[in-house]
């Protein structure tokens, strides 16, 4: 696939939302995130922060405007096309994503095992090593269910940076988490930043992000007349 290496990461261009598909605000959205920023959005709403997400990797239909991700419209791609940028993106997401009918190493492989053309193993070894980043024994194998909120997190952490994804788009993981996530979940921020990804860190509480301020390219606020940037100093 042809996509671009020099210029935006993400773009929305005056993208419009559909209010009856998404419940965002129907107004012009417009922003850029360049490789290696990281982005702090501000949303009260986690509905809201999950679907401006969606809207991001092409999955909210647009009465007007355009999403761009690596240089490419999601209206203008094919579904074999949507899925290998997809593949690209890694998530962590308030809404439940967590089938109960596959266990947890399996639910954590499966966007790359869909997406991408890696060798099965090859992607384990890597989840492995990032389950113990982030504080777990290894890859979890119990079902979802059977595994502590922590744990779940973790493995949250683990599915979103698994694949060296180009964008990251990441509701809050450390409002409520155990104390020693902070530390890896900002480390593999940086790490992920310094190889050219983006990153959109979507937060309820400004407080959280406080102790990467340094690091915070931009801080955008998601209200009820669409995203607002937010000066700084």
């Amino acid at each position: 696939m042809d996509t671009r290496t020099t210029g935006p990461l993400l773009e929305l261009n005056k993208a419009v939302p559909s209010f009856e598909e998404s419940g965002l605000p129907p107004v012009p959205f417009s922003m850029k995130l360049m490789p290696g920023d990281c982005m702090v959005v501000e949303a009260r709403s986690t509905s809201r922060a999950t679907m401006f997400a969606d809207m991001c990797c092409g999955l909210v239909p647009l009465e007007d405007g355009g999403v761009k991700f690596m240089g490419l419209d999601w209206a203008a791609l094919h579904d074999r096309e949507m899925n290998a940028l997809r593949g690209r993106i890694g998530r962590m997401t308030r809404r439940p994503s967590w089938p109960e009918f596959l266990n947890t190493h399996f639910a954590i492989t499966l966007q790359q095992l869909h997406h991408t053309t890696r060798p099965l193993d090859e992607i384990v070894a890597e989840a492995a090593r990032l389950g113990e980043l982030f504080g777990l024994p290894g890859l979890p194998v119990l079902r979802p269910s059977m595994l502590s909120d922590a744990d779940l997190l973790r493995a949250g952490c683990v599915r979103a940076f698994l694949g060296r994804p180009r964008l990251l788009l990441l509701e809050d993981p450390l409002e409520g988490s155990p104390v020693d996530l902070q530390n890896p979940f900002l480390s593999a921020i940086t790490e992920a930043r310094d190889r050219g990804a983006g990153v959109i860190w979507l937060v309820r509480n400004n407080a959280i992000w406080q102790g990467y301020r340094q690091g915070i390219t931009s801080m955008w606020r998601l209200a009820d007349d669409g995203l607002v940037e937010i000066r700084t100093a």
